[in-house]
């Protein structure tokens, strides 16, 4: 089994940045032959910038460009996909975002058009969020930030495309006292990547 596991954060020394280590190093131990790969969107200098070449994907005008058609294929390679990124102003950072509004396109993350009913394709992709964030919980409860989050992620992301959102984890306090209750938390999470069973082929296109 492989996952492949998203980080947007700039700085490598970032908490987002060891949780996604530590998570990955969870898939290591979960299992003889289970793998991971990471995706660093910063490093990789993927550009997030919504243009008018993915538009005429959208609208089936032309085949993806080269850089969407590899992250498409990582992903297609991947038996779990794995957000990992922290809070900005409540939601998922903008260049995480921009990899979602590109790379999960019009006839491969869903099938949409002007006289066919809506088909979501990527019901065979476990997806696992793991958000970090620096406010309490208490903020989060107070404010029902949490629940926004899962609505506009959660559902109208990966639900929009058919992909069981199987970890939809919040990390609070950003772990500045002491990240070690977050990394081993990643680590728990790697561990059982793999323990929820992939729906049949039957089932993803229900």
């Amino acid at each position: 089994m492989h996952a492949l596991i998203v980080v947007a954060h700039p700085d490598r020394k970032s908490l987002s940045h060891g949780v996604a280590a530590h998570l990955g190093e969870g898939v290591s131990l979960s299992g003889p032959g289970n793998s991971f790969e990471f995706a660093d969107l910063a490093a990789e200098g993927f550009d997030p910038r919504f243009t008018e070449a993915d538009l005429a994907v959208h609208r089936r005008e032309a085949l993806p460009p080269a850089d969407i058609a590899a992250e498409q294929a990582r992903i297609d390679r991947a038996d779990a996909l794995v957000l990992v990124y922290p809070v900005y102003w409540w939601s998922m950072p903008g260049l995480l975002k921009g990899w979602i509004d590109r790379v999960f396109a019009n006839d491969w993350a869903y099938d949409e058009g002007p006289n066919t009913p809506m088909a979501k394709k990527l019901g065979h992709l476990p997806v696992h969020l793991v958000a970090i964030g620096g406010a309490s919980l208490r903020t989060y409860a107070r404010h029902g930030y949490f629940g926004a989050m899962k609505t506009q992620i959660d559902h109208g992301i990966f639900d929009y495309c058919g992909a069981p959102v199987v970890t939809s984890e919040l990390l609070l306090g950003s772990g500045r006292d002491d990240p070690a209750a977050h990394l081993e938390a990643a680590r728990a999470i790697g561990r059982t990547l793999f323990k929820t069973v992939r729906p049949s082929a039957a089932q993803a296109a229900a």
